[in-house]
Parts: C-alpha cells; structure tokens; sequence
C-alpha cells in the first residue's frame, strides 16, 4: 500500500500538498483558535505540516495518517527538525479505515475527500474519532465559475460537472449533512498559482536527472499539457478552500 511514485515525483519538496501556503495555513491555526493540548487526528496528512507547525506554534498534539511512505518519512522527519516529535505521531496507513483510539478535538481532512467518496462519505470518516463538540476540518474543491463546457471539466481535473458544486452550493452542502460552517480559508490565485508552478519545476528537474527512467516519458507529456492547462481552466474556474464545521 503506496502513493504512486509519480505523485511524490511531481509535489517534490513541497511541504503542503494543496492549493494554500504557509501563511494561510497560519492564518487558520489561529482562525480556528487552537488551545494547547488540543488533540488532532489528520486524514491524509501528507508530509505534516499542519501537525508540525500547529504543535509549534499552538501546543497541539495528535496523529497523522497517510498512505505515502514518502509523505510519513518525511513528516517524521519535520516533527524531529521542529522539535515536536513528541507532541505529534505520523502513521502509514489507510486513513479512509482509521479511527483514533481515543475520540479526538479536531478531525482533519484537508484535500483528499475522495477517501468517503466526496464530502459527506468523509464527513462520517471524521465523525468516528471526533468527540462530542469537536471540530472537523474539510478541504475542498469548488467551482469559481460554472464551466462551459466538458473541456473545461476535464481541464480542472474534475471527472463530471458534479463532482464539485460553487461556494454556495458547498456551503449548503455542510448544512444538508447536519453541520455549521464556523471558519474558512480559501486558497487565492497566487497560492493557486505557487502549488501549480512547483509541480513543473520538480518535473523538469526531475526529467532532467533521470532521462531514462520508465516514467519519463509520462512525465514529460504532463510537463508539455499541464501549464496550459492550468491558466486556461483550473486557475480561473476552481477554487478550493479548507471549512471549519461543527455539528448542529
């Protein structure tokens, strides 16, 4: 049980593995009003960074999981270099079976709905390990502008007009599903256009080390198809953000 290596090709050293940067990952660390002790359980958590810098910057503690071995090395690896290595766990594992040992303040999956098959499927994932007036936290995509056609849903990386709705339509969502939007912090177009751009660099420097490679000849498609790709359809049509929700 792996991420494919092309994924951990393309996302290189990005320490945050979706559309937001350090400072809004900041911004909702404080958003959220975290306490010291909190306990946190992240679903798909990547390469850390939430756990690491909120047990920095907050005292929290909690657990991380994901399927990457890559992604949990190096997680671990950021928990030693901040100093919270006691304070935060990383696991490598399935996250869309996981349940905390013990109920936790804030259950997060932040970018990876797809583990509950979209946003209601993953809401009960996080409702199993939340405790009574616990927080969860959700990142998702949405539509910036209705798409004009299948093209254009394709381009954005979305398998049917469905699969995503607008910010109204996601908002209203969280309330059919029996929560409250509390808190949000959207990716802009510059966080966008930063975890867009860093894929093509990490591409092209990895071509460049390894012309030979059996995956080279995907990647280097992907590098020729995906910059226009991305400023024809995913920068002006999707949006994403991460929701903070409690339980009506």
């Amino acid at each position: 049980m792996d991420l494919p290596r092309k994924f951990t090709i393309r996302e290189g050293d990005l320490r945050i593995i979706n559309p937001i940067d350090d400072a809004k990952l900041a911004t909702l660390g404080r958003a959220i009003k975290l306490a010291p002790g909190t306990s946190i359980l992240d679903l798909c958590s990547g390469k850390g960074e939430l756990l690491c810098t909120w047990a920095r910057d907050h005292g929290v503690t909690g657990t991380g999981v994901d399927i990457s071995t890559v992604n949990t090395a190096a997680a671990r690896a950021r928990a030693a270099e901040l100093g919270v290595a006691d304070r935060v766990r990383f696991v490598h594992g399935d996250a869309a079976t996981y349940v905390a040992a013990e109920p936790v303040d804030l259950a997060a999956c932040v970018g990876a709905t797809w583990i509950g098959d979209g946003v209601p499927g993953t809401l009960e994932i996080l409702d199993r390990s939340l405790r009574p007036g616990g927080m969860v936290l959700v990142g998702e995509p949405y539509w910036r502008r209705d798409p004009p056609d299948e093209e254009t849903v394709a381009g954005s990386h979305a398998r049917s007009r469905d699969e995503f709705r607008d910010l109204p339509g996601l908002v209203r969502l969280f309330g059919e599903c029996g929560w409250d939007l509390v808190e949000m912090v959207l990716a802009d177009q510059d966080s966008w256009d930063r975890y867009a751009a860093a894929h093509w660099l990490n591409l092209r420097r990895w071509l460049d080390a390894n012309p030979d490679d059996e995956l080279a000849g995907e990647l280097r498609q992907e590098l020729t198809d995906d910059p226009l790709r991305y400023v024809r359809y995913r920068r002006e049509f999707l949006g994403w953000g991460v929701f903070a929700l409690l339980r009506r």
